[in-house]
């Protein structure tokens, strides 16, 4: 298990772009891969973008369009999601999520979570 804090959420326009960090407490960060998911209201959980433990191995499903970018930081623990071109489809909860595969698209392949942060795309 690994704490896992997200940051950066808020409310922004259609169009506009927004970059969530996710930090984590572990030392061993490095050692896992890392993934970002969002849930809105009365749908499933859905993975946007997965990365692996050195940063070179990258996933997202053929949804996001290319709008997202996941990266990492492992001297500073952290991952980023830079979302541009913002839909108010994009309107969820995000979250970030630790996996001891090396790179997973699953969510039942993640064994720890962050607590989530809202983003709220006005159209």
């Amino acid at each position: 298990q690994v704490h896992l804090v997200e940051s950066g959420g808020g409310l922004v326009q259609a169009g506009d772009s927004l970059r969530l960090s996710c930090a984590a407490s572990e030392r061993t960060f490095t050692s896992y891969a890392m993934g970002w998911f969002r849930q809105a209201p009365g749908k499933e959980r859905e993975l946007v973008a997965a990365i692996g433990w050195s940063g070179v191995s990258t996933y997202y499903p053929h949804s996001i369009e290319g709008r997202f970018t996941i990266s990492r930081d492992n001297a500073k623990n952290t991952v980023y999601l830079q979302m541009s071109s913002l839909k108010p489809e994009d309107t969820a909860v995000y979250y970030c999520a630790a996996s001891d595969l090396a790179l997973a698209s699953l969510s039942r392949d993640y064994h720890s979570w962050g607590q989530g942060t809202q983003v709220t795309v006005s159209s």
